[in-house]
């Protein structure tokens, strides 16, 4: 066997990270999001000979690309301050002038996308009311901006037919039930279209083009979304498309020619094109051991953008002429010195729990671990609660294993793309029934016959990160060491101090987490409260500009076990939020957590 090559962090995070897509009017270029300058910034790359142009050239705050105007290149874009998550609207002249289209100091904004007369273009802000967001059009000549639904009651704009009379909003009852409703503007009328008994969730898609359906996804009488359809006129419901997972995204296209599905297919997307009107299937270009997502069909309906990723291959952007066979790719974001040998699949591995429920996960074993060579490992929490590890690459996944240690990525009981049951399974028990999950996973990696028993850790961020400080504090012999990624220690301030602009998930939030004025439950399962039991070595890192989990917690809980004579490392980010965006903060990051493990781990 050859030499297995160990790769500095530099080397995986000298990988250009692409996100998003618009065609341009001319269907020449397509408009992306790209790191490639150490920061997110908005480029164009030319179809006809994959050429990058760099359109935004920030060096403090991350620009994030929407869309080109419908008929001109001007084009949109959000950005915040230091990831504190308020993001502004912003529109981009060709000659590089800027016009900030939400001004103001507090306020988030959100795109809601093209009129189908590509006259104007709908946005939500939170300005009138910091808890509610209320929706305006912009003509995009102007930006002289119209109020169409203002907010008091926590329901959400999703879309508005093209006579703009109508307008689809939803409401988040718990985090298992929610609505859909119809506003007529010219009478001044709400109506619930989803009347039901019961939990169900129902989330609108968008309106058809002509305007006489709204699409939407259900769990009605399932487990599992499937997609329906409501005729406006005649108040009827059909049921059109379902599988054996969820449909967690519907999208028509321009004219309504194509239906494009995405179905969280165990931990893989699974992209299904659609003749919409007969719902016949349409051949997709098939790109072995990689999946397709992110699909955008062009207005002229002749062409699609898309990405494909795995374990081994970042994504990538492909682009796909419907009168050819092969798709063209690109770019080729994997850094050009690493080799893809030397990175590894993540494979699906379920085991019993402690109650036998099954719960899956994702394994990344080393190339170099065996029988005569046991390798250490560490167990992978998702954020959310109700997130889910899914199979992809991982800059930060990648450099651990290739530095000899195993990753899995758990999906405990909670997590969501395994049924309506299982994500509810935890709700109000998290750092409970959860956690037991997470500890129980260590026997089926002690089972592989490859790993240290004596070398286990566990990781997370966000929940995750809760998790990781939750298993240090109850389950205190469970693990070896512990890295908390921005996760909550204190349920009693968290909650409290919540965004405002979270105000319509309240009543979701309560129902999984907890009441909010219950503290002594909070306290309970709070690990802040209970630092006296944790032992083992830990790490912590936390933006500084935080909305959600606030730098405070981070600092007390650190202290807290630190002034008993535990190992703390603490990493803090003074120009980040609620995650690692820029490049030189991802390598000072994952390095770190390198250096720790290696020194407490291995």
């Amino acid at each position: 066997m050859t030499a297995l090559k160990r790769y500095a962090i530099e080397e995986f995070l000298g990988t250009t990270n692409y996100a998003g897509s618009s065609f341009s009017p001319d269907n020449n270029s397509l408009l992306v999001s790209s790191d490639a300058s150490g920061i997110y910034n908005a480029y164009a790359i030319r179809l006809s000979d994959g050429t990058i142009t760099q359109l935004t050239h920030s060096t403090t705050d991350s620009i994030f690309e929407i869309a080109y105007f419908p008929n001109d290149e001007r084009f949109l874009y959000r950005s915040d301050r230091g990831g504190n998550e308020l993001n502004h609207l912003y529109v981009q002249a060709p000659d590089g002038t800027v016009t900030d289209l939400t001004p103001g100091d507090e306020l988030k904004a959100m795109f809601f996308g093209w009129a189908q007369d590509e006259q104007s273009f709908f946005v939500a802000t939170n300005e009138r009311d910091l808890r509610f967001f209320d929706a305006y059009e912009y003509p995009i000549e102007t930006y002289q901006r119209e109020l169409i639904y203002e907010n008091h009651e926590g329901l959400n704009f999703r879309d508005i037919t093209p006579d703009r009379r109508k307008i689809a909003l939803a409401k988040t009852e718990t985090n298992a039930d929610s609505d859909i409703y119809l506003y007529s503007r010219q009478i001044d009328q709400l109506e619930k279209i989803t009347a039901h008994e019961g939990d169900i969730n129902h989330r609108p898609t968008g309106f058809s083009p002509d305007g006489q359906f709204l699409y939407y996804l259900t769990d009605k009488d399932s487990e599992f979304l499937h997609l329906m359809r409501y005729e406006l006129a005649t108040r009827s419901h059909e049921k059109l498309l379902s599988a054996d997972w969820d449909i967690t995204g519907a999208s028509l296209s321009k004219q309504g020619k194509y239906l494009v599905i995405s179905i969280n297919n165990d931990a893989r997307t699974e992209l299904r094109l659609y003749d919409a009107a007969t719902l016949t299937r349409v051949d997709l270009p098939q790109l072995p051991d990689a999946e397709i997502s992110a699909v955008k069909i062009a207005a002229t309906e002749d062409r699609m953008a898309f990405y494909a990723c795995s374990s081994k291959m970042p994504r990538d952007l492909f682009v796909y002429d419907f009168s050819r066979e092969e798709p063209t790719r690109l770019t080729h974001s994997l850094n050009p010195n690493i080799n893809p040998e030397d990175l590894v699949e993540g494979k699906v591995v379920r085991f019993a729990s402690y109650d036998d429920l099954e719960i899956p996960g994702i394994l990344y074993l080393p190339l170099q671990a065996s029988e005569s060579t046991h390798v250490p490992a560490l167990v992978w929490v998702h954020g959310g609660p109700g997130g889910q590890s899914r199979v992809g690459y991982s800059a930060l996944i990648q450099y651990l294993v290739n530095h000899g240690y195993a990753i899995y990525a758990i999906n405990n009981r909670g997590s969501s793309g395994y049924g309506k049951t299982f994500y509810h399974l935890d709700d109000r028990k998290h750092g409970d029934v959860d956690l037991k999950d997470v500890v129980a996973s260590k026997q089926m990696l002690i089972e592989t016959g490859l790993i240290n028993p004596q070398r286990i850790g566990i990781m997370g961020g966000s929940y995750g990160g809760y998790m990781v400080l939750a298993a240090l504090a109850f389950q205190p012999d469970a693990f070896d060491v512990g890295v908390d990624i921005f996760g909550v220690a204190n349920w009693v301030r968290t909650l409290q101090s919540i965004p405002p602009w979270w105000e319509s998930f309240r009543k979701a939030l309560e129902q999984e987490m907890g009441d909010f004025d219950d503290e002594e439950f909070l306290r309970a399962k709070s690990p802040l409260f209970h630092t006296e039991h944790i032992v083992k070595p830990l790490m912590v890192l936390q933006g500084a500009n935080d909305p959600r989990v606030l730098k405070v917690e981070s600092d007390e809980i650190v202290e807290a076990v630190k002034s008993r004579g535990i190992p703390v490392e603490y990493v803090v980010f003074e120009d980040e939020g609620h995650g690692l965006v820029k490049k030189e903060n991802q390598i000072r990051g994952h390095k770190a957590i390198l250096d720790f493990v290696e020194t407490y781990l291995k």
